[in-house]
């Protein structure tokens, strides 16, 4: 059986996902600050949830670990991210292990159920991430900076949103196997054929199926209902002889001989 084309985008946009929120996490560049009152012109800081650097845009001499002197990470859409933004990574892993034994492109038929199971850990992954994400944006121009400063969206933040929307979607795509179980559950099961039940035939003790068919075919009527009848038949003047060939075909050979007999004698 092919791999459904839901599960095929949904382990093709995680990953991807994954790569983009990992790379917004740790890059420390949500916010860049440029501008500075009583600094070089081409000084830029570039904050992060983890860490803060500065940089020359002229000579390129980059130095992060600098010093929180305006209580930038003591906010709480920092603090927020630093706490959503790992738990995010860490469903995202285990949605992905979980899609790869659902899905199971080495086999024949794939576990809708767990496949489906595991788009929804992936859509909580990308919701857990996109969460901070929007609220630092929301803040940006709140968060401590230096009066007079240019505050600019950083990278990092764009990562994080990308990473979060393709887990997301991907999260949807695998969680559309739950449509396929739904299918089969609704799907009706076929009765067994009553020719092949092996209850016993009537008289001989036989499965149906094994009985001989001679066990099986209906007894011929008894000589004297077939005498009554032709009697009947033969004072109500309806052509005796029409019935007698009836009759003659209905029984075996001993017993139409004897009937005929005692009809004509």
């Amino acid at each position: 059986m092919r791999t459904p084309a839901a599960m095929i985008v949904g382990l093709v946009l995680c990953p991807c996902g994954l790569l983009l929120t990992l790379t917004g996490t740790l890059a420390p560049n949500w916010r860049q600050v440029s501008l500075v009152p009583d600094q070089p012109i081409d000084l830029i800081l570039e904050q992060g949830i983890w860490d803060m650097c500065r940089e020359r845009q002229s000579s390129h001499d980059r130095h992060c670990g600098q010093a929180d002197e305006l209580g930038y990470f003591e906010q709480v859409p920092v603090r927020v991210a630093q706490g959503m933004m790992p738990t995010s990574l860490v469903l995202t892993l285990l949605g992905l292990v979980v899609a790869a034994l659902g899905v199971r492109c080495w086999q024949k038929e794939p576990r809708h159920l767990l496949a489906g199971v595991a788009g929804l850990v992936l859509l909580l992954s990308g919701l857990l991430s996109l969460v901070p994400a929007s609220w630092y944006t929301q803040e940006l121009w709140a968060l401590p900076a230096p009066f007079g400063s240019t505050l600019v969206v950083g990278y990092s933040l764009v990562l994080s949103y990308l990473g979060s929307c393709l887990e997301i979607l991907g999260g949807l795509a695998l969680a559309l196997s739950f449509h396929h179980c739904c299918k089969e559950r609704r799907a009706p099961k076929l009765s067994p054929s009553p020719v092949l039940e092996a209850g016993p035939s009537v008289g001989t003790g036989q499965p149906a199926c094994l009985a001989p068919r001679a066990a099986l075919a209906p007894a011929p009527p008894s000589h004297a209902l077939l005498l009554g009848h032709l009697r009947a038949g033969w004072k109500q003047d309806q052509g005796p002889g029409l019935n007698l060939c009836k009759l003659l075909k209905s029984l075996p050979c001993s017993s139409s001989h004897n009937c005929a007999k005692a009809v004509l004698g």
